[in-house]
């Protein structure tokens, strides 16, 4: 069994999610449910549970308060929020998981998938630290990411990063070391985190670091030349604002 803890202000919100994860999985056992975070530091203190179901919006305190005062206690994190916020992007770039309230089934199965798939490493506490410097960024304007990897997790700096592609559910990092890092999480996903950090997606499989390229090519949709000398093709769609972003 996966002992779990859910912690959510809203008493409905903690019914409907037991009730899908009984009908999705049994196994993860729910050994406490509560509105009250002070409640929730005591929990998981106590019990000690494998999984807890985080909301970020609580009176009193929020859920990265309490993250902060359990992360000396040996557990995983998916918060819960109902707002699409600043601090979503925070918890993106730490490779943390979250849900979107209404929480989506399909979502929470692959939430769940993913955790049960996680291998234990050192490296959770470095994600942390990650997120807690990166809520302290209010320009949102982060310079480490977190990429989950079948190797674990890597941490790299964003100016690192030449160019992102999407291959199927798959995403590429192109790095100016010349590795090439892959993921399993969809384009779409560092897209949205990645965008106004200097980074454009010229294409639906290509999205670059602009301070990387070394030159445009004009043409119908015309070829961003980078400085791995990638020659990589501009949608038609995507040329006149990218043209703009370059400020030619």
């Amino acid at each position: 069994m996966i002992k779990s803890i859910i912690v959510d202000d809203e008493k409905k919100c903690i019914s409907l999610l037991q009730k899908m994860l009984a009908d999705i999985f049994p196994e993860v056992e729910i050994i406490t449910a509560t509105t009250q975070p002070a409640d929730a530091i005591k929990a998981i203190r106590t019990q000690q549970p494998d999984l807890v179901f985080l909301d970020i919006e609580m009176p009193n305190k929020n859920g990265f308060e309490v993250l902060s005062a359990t992360r000396d206690v040996d557990y995983t994190v998916i918060f819960t929020t109902a707002y699409h916020q600043y601090a979503i992007k925070a918890i993106k770039f730490s490779a943390l998981d979250y849900l979107l309230k209404p929480i989506d089934a399909d979502e929470l199965r692959d939430a769940i998938i993913r955790f049960k798939l996680k291998q234990k490493n050192d490296r959770h506490d470095t994600q942390l630290n990650l997120l807690f410097d990166n809520l302290k960024n209010q320009s949102g304007n982060f310079k480490r990411l977190s990429l989950a990897t079948s190797q674990g997790v890597i941490f790299i700096n964003t100016t690192d990063i030449i160019y992102c592609e999407a291959s199927g559910g798959y995403t590429y990092f192109h790095m100016k070391s010349g590795d090439k890092l892959i993921t399993s999480k969809t384009m779409k996903d560092y897209e949205d985190v990645l965008t106004g950090n200097d980074f454009f997606r010229i294409h639906h499989s290509y999205l670059i670091n602009t301070a990387q390229i070394k030159r445009y090519v004009k043409g119908e949709g015309g070829i961003a030349v980078m400085s791995n000398k990638a020659e990589l093709p501009v949608s038609k769609r995507k040329k006149e604002e990218f043209i703009k972003t370059l400020g030619l």
